[in-house]
């Protein structure tokens, strides 16, 4: 099969999109090709540097003389220190280029480490001077933007490659910050659906498929900012996502499967990263719960459901989600599973919870905060940080009260 190299969004020159050949070849390509770079930094995976060769494929095919430092490994939600510890290394070594090799966390480690080496931000006073959190984007004009390249080479499907938007974690609060504009994303994604298969637990995939249906959820079932491309990004991206994910759950080895779930990511942050498209509470809620050693996929899986029964019952937006359910409905098996999980003859008695419900549940992943280790006492505090997140204020009905969350938490506490 020969390499795809295209455009990943219709309006926007970058990120670039790679897939059809090896990621070794096509980083080595593309690094002295497209970047013309000479002093390459790796963030790998800790579990991909320790259980498999891929780091070690990735460093021979670049030439070791190019890569002048490399991380292994990076906590999940992204933590402060971990991001200053690499803008240090980073900046002593003068690299020119930086290579994610793995899952979410480290492309937002990276996307933050660039945004840091531009702004010399060495400390976490000058990080927190970075982030626009919890207050709405409104960047200071001093803020420079980042200048050092990012390839991205994703083992999961929660499709950061494809947004300038960065959360990551002050390990003194435990509360989880955002870091957008001018922070910049990855200019080249590369995808491998052979790497996923040997490198990338099931639990992770599969979760971090559902978190891309999350935003195809979240953006068509919007209230502000939602347009007919936005719409069509959004069906298109889960006409591929859905029953890509429970053809990947079946069978690991289905790489047509596992590319067009991967294809299906980069479309869904199409959808929701144009700027106008407000997201709401599974989104909001979700980010709060990382710091709590909940994965970002997980998030999804526990929330989104129940934040789509909740909108629906004070009439925020029954019409699109009602659209969308007629959608799912008509993809490959998802009826059949709305029929044996929900235990129904008739499907079109199910709404779009239920429906995502029985989904989540065919694919194998947690649907209560008791599955992940979040316990009842935890949910006063849960809910009060969730309202400071600008997701949560612009959920179909504005959850501005800690009741709101609570009764959003309520649902799927155990």
């Amino acid at each position: 099969m020969p390499e795809t190299v295209r455009a990943a969004f219709a309006d926007r020159p970058r990120p670039l999109l790679s897939y059809g050949i090896p990621f070794p070849a096509a980083a080595a390509h593309h690094i002295d090709d497209l970047f013309q770079a000479s002093r390459v930094y790796i963030i790998c995976s800790g579990s991909l540097a320790r259980k498999t060769d891929a780091l070690e494929r990735l460093t021979t095919a670049i030439g070791k003389d190019k890569v002048v430092g490399t991380r292994i490994g990076m906590k999940s939600h992204t933590l402060w220190s971990e991001v200053l510890e690499i803008v240090h290394d980073a900046r002593a070594t003068e690299a020119d280029l930086l290579v994610t090799l793995g899952a979410g966390s480290l492309t937002d480690g990276a996307k933050v480490v660039a945004l840091a080496l531009s702004n010399n931000a060495l400390t976490p006073t000058a990080l927190s001077a970075l982030s626009t959190s919890p207050s709405p984007p409104n960047p200071d004009p001093d803020i420079h933007a980042p200048t050092l390249p990012i390839i991205s080479i994703p083992t999961s499907l929660s499709a950061g490659e494809y947004s300038n938007f960065a959360g990551a974690t002050n390990d003194a609060t435990h509360r989880k910050h955002s870091f957008q504009s001018p922070t910049r994303g990855p200019q080249l994604v590369i995808l491998d659906p052979e790497l996923t298969t040997t490198t990338t637990p099931d639990q992770i995939w599969l979760s971090s498929g559902v978190r891309a249906v999350d935003h195809c959820v979240e953006t068509f079932c919007a209230t502000e900012g939602v347009s007919a491309e936005t719409d069509q990004l959004a069906l298109h991206a889960l006409g591929l996502l859905v029953p890509g994910l429970l053809r990947c759950r079946f069978d690991k080895r289905d790489l047509g499967g596992r590319l067009e779930c991967a294809l299906g990511s980069v479309d869904a942050m199409a959808a929701c990263s144009d700027g106008r498209v407000q997201l709401g509470g599974s989104h909001g809620v979700g980010h709060q719960l990382g710091p709590l050693g909940v994965g970002h996929g997980e998030t999804s899986c526990i929330l989104l459901p129940a934040v789509c029964k909740f909108n629906a019952k004070y009439g925020a937006n029954r019409e699109r989600q009602d659209r969308l359910r007629g959608f799912l409905l008509k993809q490959t098996h998802v009826a059949e599973v709305v029929r044996r999980r929900c235990g129904v003859e008739d499907v079109e008695s199910a709404d779009l919870g239920d429906v995502l419900d029985a989904v989540i549940r065919e694919l194998g992943m947690p649907r209560t905060l008791k599955e992940v280790g979040v316990g009842r006492e935890q949910l006063d505090g849960l809910a009060e940080h969730s309202l400071l997140d600008r997701w949560c204020r612009t959920n179909p009905v504005p959850l501005t009260e800690k009741a709101q969350v609570l009764e959003i938490l309520e649902m799927v506490v155990e």
